[in-house]
């Protein structure tokens, strides 16, 4: 205890310190020991250290080969410990090109084991900082190789601990994912996540499903990789098993959702239907911690965020909606934003599942409860969250008080009238320019829900105020969610015949243009059934002009689209052929553009006895009745 005792004094007594710089070991190792004992758990004494300007000489004694091994350990161990304090104390350690040093030891062939446990140990907790230099790590693809060599199953269970965790930061950006996957990182996280220890698993599991994110490339890759005969994607599969660790299940279940989104799965893929959208759904229960039902309610929020058969299932799904709600009553940020936007989600495309959401028993209170000004008098939430959004909120302040905007605006919510009194459809629209993707995404989502069976007044606004040329270039965002939800909005724009004819006799070339961008554009079936609902709502309430067969380009997509390779797409085209067939003399121009045949081949294909195969053979009946008179 005597040399601890020493150590309460260091800030005060310059000749304890001075033992550090001691040439004889053994004094040298007796202060490092204390110091290592007293910077543990203490943000206050790290800052005085480094403040003393002690961290050079642990940096060079952790680099001296000709000092005493246990020695050169304890300095690594030490600066370690200071990098797990502020982000400041941080900052000064990178003032010293802590990272370069570290590197610079871990690779080099001959460090002892024991010493390069220290060293990536610290590594580990300096490369989770947003402002690490991690591109000293990049800048040559054997830096990524020699790590994995570090962490071989021959090596030490801390060394592959740490070396795993490491890579978890390192794979955010394309180039990063693209990198780590030719150094072959792929295989030596499929060893780990076979390994059936939790701690090496998670972090595996993690990195992973940041590699996939996003990035179809990779995505295909994993998809195609089998270790030990068996696939990644069954791998992953049986790690949802509820015999697992909670943790394990929900990184497992988020990598195959970044899959899923990356189109290298298919939503009707039983590994997406039946195993990962139920885990997600259970995980978001009562049961669990508040930070994995958080997790796990922001994941399938993004797993069924562009499918409607997903969100479907998943509103049906293990008692959800009633988890959500459960969830939402929870104090942490984190907990309500996830349950929010699951909500939004499940709610994207169906009203039905909508009014279930709001008319939830005490869910509106809840929200009205954690969002609430200081005036007893007023119970509104809308208030406060404009005037949250009046000053300069931070980023994801801004996201939250959107997000929850997005609930707000439905057709049924009291707080609609009086939001757009007080400037919504302005926020929004400025939203919808806002650099950062999930605002943007909550701007349009939220002037998507603003549109909901509103009065004609409303709609007319949010064109005039958000204008077509902006429309345009959200349907051109690199993000799809945004694509998603601005159809949303024309969707719901052009939703009832009165509505229909007034919009189109003003705007009827710059939607149409709009949705032939859409349409020619290479998206994903589930974008392009979005832009052909809105031609099926356009031919059925426009009375004085047929606006679509007016478009031949779009004519021609809808008739290509009855033979081609995707249900989605198909019945999408259907549906418009139904409606173009309500009003008489249509048949022999649809005829002429050889939509029959196309109806006729489309049927056989489709197996009997389905309810497709029924509403197809009615409308080509339509066209024969049509001949007859």
């Amino acid at each position: 205890m005597e040399p601890f005792t020493c150590f309460m004094d260091v800030e005060n007594s310059r000749s304890y310190i001075d033992e550090l710089y001691s040439e004889e070991n053994c004094k040298c190792q007796e202060a490092i020991v204390c110091l290592k004992n007293a910077v543990i758990g203490s943000n206050k004494k790290k800052g005085s250290i480094i403040s003393q300007g002690i961290v050079p000489r642990l940096i060079a004694l952790l680099c001296n080969a000709g000092k005493p091994l246990q020695l050169r350990i304890d300095a690594g161990i030490v600066l370690g410990s200071l990098a797990k304090g502020t982000e400041s104390q941080v900052h000064s350690l990178m003032r010293f090109n802590i990272v370069e040093v570290l590197i610079t030891i871990i690779f080099d062939p001959s460090t002892n084991e024991r010493l390069m446990e220290a060293c990536l140990g610290a590594l580990q907790t300096i490369v989770q900082y947003p402002f690490a230099p991690l591109d000293l790590i990049h800048s040559d693809i054997n830096n990524i190789k020699r790590l994995i060599q570090i962490a071989s199953p021959r090596s030490s269970f801390a060394c592959q601990m740490y070396v795993v965790n490491i890579f978890v930061p390192l794979c955010h950006s394309s180039h990063q994912q693209k990198s780590l996957c030719q150094a072959e990182v792929i295989p030596f996280l499929a060893r780990l996540m076979i390994c059936d220890n939790t701690t090496l698993q998670v972090p595996a599991l993690k990195c992973l499903a940041a590699m996939c994110f996003t990035n179809k490339s990779v995505s295909n890759i994993v998809h195609a990789t089998y270790h030990a005969d068996r696939s990644i994607l069954d791998i992953l599969t049986a790690l949802l098993s509820r015999t697992r660790d909670v943790q394990v299940q929900l990184s497992a279940s988020r990598c195959l959702t970044y899959l899923h989104r990356a189109g290298s799965l298919p939503a009707e893929d039983y590994r997406i239907v039946y195993k990962t959208l139920p885990c997600l759904a259970r995980l978001c229960s009562d049961e669990f911690e508040e930070d994995t039902r958080a997790t796990a309610a922001e994941t399938l929020a993004y797993l069924a965020e562009i499918d409607s058969e997903l969100q479907r299932l998943a509103a049906i799904s293990n008692h959800l909606i009633v988890s959500l709600a459960n969830l939402v009553k929870c104090p942490s940020v984190l907990s309500r934003q996830g349950a929010f936007r699951c909500f939004a989600s499940l709610a994207a495309n169906d009203e039905e599942i909508r009014k279930r959401i709001i008319e939830m028993d005490g869910l509106m209170e809840e929200v009205l409860s954690g969002l609430k000004d200081g005036c007893a008098e007023d119970h509104s939430v809308w208030r406060p969250l404009m005037d949250l959004l009046s000053g300069e909120p931070s980023l994801e302040l801004q996201t939250v008080v959107t997000s929850t905007i997005c609930n707000l605006l439905l057709e049924f919510s009291p707080a609609k009238e009086p939001m757009l009194e007080s400037g919504a459809v302005e926020m929004l629209c400025e939203l919808t320019k806002h650099p950062d993707p999930a605002l943007r995404l909550n701007g349009s989502w939220a002037l998507m829900n603003m549109a909901f069976q509103a009065e004609q007044h409303v709609k007319t606004k949010i064109i005039n105020t958000l204008g077509t040329d902006r429309i345009f270039q959200l349907l051109g965002d690199r993000d799809e969610r945004v694509i998603m939800k601005t159809l949303g909005l024309l969707r719901n724009l052009l939703s009832n015949t009165l509505h229909i004819e007034t919009i189109m006799s003003e705007h009827s070339s710059e939607v149409l243009r709009a949705v032939s961008l859409v349409l020619d554009d290479p998206h994903p079936p589930e974008v392009k059934e979005q832009a052909i609902i809105i031609i099926g709502n356009i031919t059925a309430g426009a009375r004085d002009e047929d606006y679509v067969l007016q478009d031949e380009k779009i004519v021609k997509k809808i008739r290509d689209f009855l033979v081609a390779n995707d249900n989605k797409l198909q019945m999408g085209a259907v549906f418009v052929v139904r409606n173009l067939l309500e009003k008489s003399g249509r048949q022999q121009i649809l005829r002429q553009w050889g939509f029959l045949e196309n109806l006729e081949q489309l049927l056989r294909m489709t197996p009997q006895h389905s309810q497709f195969y029924e509403d197809i053979r009615d409308e080509i009946l339509r066209f024969e009745y049509s001949e007859d008179h």
